[in-house]
């Protein structure tokens, strides 16, 4: 720069500060117009430009971290700190501005811009959880809790910290007065606190995950969980509607959580047909040859004749009577067919625990019990597989002289009312009714009885 032109700029300055001086209310109006305008021009410019540009990057790249924090609006949260800062700055060349004011309103930018950084923080954390949900540990160690628990954390300090700046003292000091109310404070936040505490143990001792189905009956909770948040883990039950449940009332009230049964692959069923007593009776020759066209049975029979004949040759008393023999019942061979047609069926798991075993007799009869495991754990199929197991042997266990026990009804209160009316005025039972609520008579045998187990 020439020397004329130095001389012209400097006195071109001289007089625009001796007018400013000169005129304060205007030079503070003007130097204040100027520095909103600028903030805003530098906030217009971060927001559209810089941050557009890192979501161009962002799009163009693998890298997860760019895309979370852009989906969480990291950069734009931060953005605006930059007008705070160009206002902050600027407030002492305002003339007009005492020095108190000016302070006092660098201190209230100066607690914004603090608010702005818990919220960035806060964005950041959230972005930090959606890396993490992608990633094959996410469903059996979930950090949802962990991060909440932070981001809590964080606002509690800058929270302190704002407070320490508006009214211009040590952020240690207001540390040490709120010791002195942590009694109240965990009265406040005593929930949160054991919800902190129960969501560590949770996660930690993977005793919950989100997508576990749980029952909890005190809370009428029934279905897979859906959300592990710092103080609740929601349910979805099957109905469709929500349950939400402290975190803590975990660690106090019990609750069955089923991701066992899912992870083996098998549901178990565990049902029982409950026999008349009355109707268990020992197979005449000619019955356990009628059985004998059920294919399933064909070995079981063979088997059992020849650890009978093994039998009586070492107990000759059984060829004397019958009474002294081992004898089929129906209800042993009806067992029998359950467990060789339900072994058959290629949707049974084959490697768990099976069984169709007699429960001990009661009032009602004799409880047959199926105990097994279907190799498909969907709701629909096991319920469709135990419907269809359960129908076959209500409906066959006639065909081995059994009748299931069924508490009367209208239907045999008729029926005995019936009767006793025909026989008070000397007429016979109508037909149809004459055995109703009557077990069915054993069949005389041809010949003598087989001996049996």
């Amino acid at each position: 720069m020439s020397e004329p032109d130095a001389i012209l700029q400097n006195g071109w300055l001289q007089a625009v500060n001796a007018w400013l001086q000169a005129q304060p209310a205007l030079a503070s109006l003007v130097i204040g117009a100027a520095l909103l305008l600028v903030a805003w021009g530098a906030f217009v410019l971060t927001r559209r430009y810089l941050v557009a540009l890192l979501a161009t990057i962002g799009r163009r790249t693998v890298v997860q971290w760019d895309a979370a924090l852009q989906g969480r609006n990291f950069f734009g949260r931060l953005a605006w700190a930059v007008p705070l800062l160009i206002v902050r700055s600027g407030l002492p060349y305002l003339p007009l501005l005492p020095e108190g004011v000016v302070v006092g309103v660098q201190r209230l930018i100066a607690a914004a811009m603090l608010v702005v950084i818990a919220s960035a923080i806060g964005a950041f954390v959230a972005a930090v959880g959606d890396v993490y949900a992608r990633s094959p540990h996410a469903h059996t160690r979930p950090i949802k809790g962990y991060l909440q628990a932070l981001v809590l954390v964080v606002y509690a300090v800058i929270a302190i910290v704002i407070v320490a700046t508006l009214i211009g003292r040590d952020p240690l000091l207001i540390l040490g007065g709120l010791g002195a109310a942590s009694a109240v404070l965990l009265l406040v936040f005593r929930d949160t606190l054991l919800s902190l505490v129960a969501s560590i143990q949770l996660t930690g001792n993977d005793l919950i995950r989100v997508g576990d189905w749980i029952e909890m009956p005190q809370f009428h909770a029934d279905g897979p969980v859906v959300d592990i948040a710092l103080n609740t883990v929601k349910v979805q039950n099957w109905d469709r509607t929500f349950t939400v449940i402290p975190a803590h009332r975990f660690l106090d009230v019990s609750f069955k959580n089923w991701r066992g049964m899912q992870v083996s692959g098998g549901r178990r069923i565990m049902r029982s047909l409950t026999i008349d007593l009355t109707t268990i009776r020992f197979l005449a020759e000619h019955e356990i040859d009628a059985l004998r066209r059920f294919a399933v049975l064909r070995p079981y029979f063979d088997r059992k004749y020849a650890e009978i004949s093994e039998w009586t040759e070492h107990h000759p008393e059984a060829r004397e009577h019958h009474v002294n023999a081992r004898r089929l019942t129906n209800v042993g061979t009806f067992r029998a067919y359950a467990e060789g047609l339900l072994r058959a069926r290629p949707d049974v798991q084959a490697d768990a625990t099976f069984m169709v075993r007699q429960l001990e007799p009661t009032s009602e009869g004799l409880p047959l019990q199926v105990y097994m495991f279907v190799a498909d754990t969907r709701w629909t199929a096991y319920e469709a597989i135990q419907s269809d197991v359960f129908d076959h042997l209500i409906a066959i266990a006639p065909e081995f002289g059994l009748r299931l026990y069924q508490q009367p009804s209208g239907a045999d209160l008729r029926g005995w009312t019936s009767r006793a009316t025909n026989a008070d005025d000397g007429g016979t039972a109508p037909e149809g009714d004459a055995s109703e609520g009557d077990p069915p008579a054993a069949p005389t045998t041809g010949g003598p009885e087989r001996s049996s187990a």
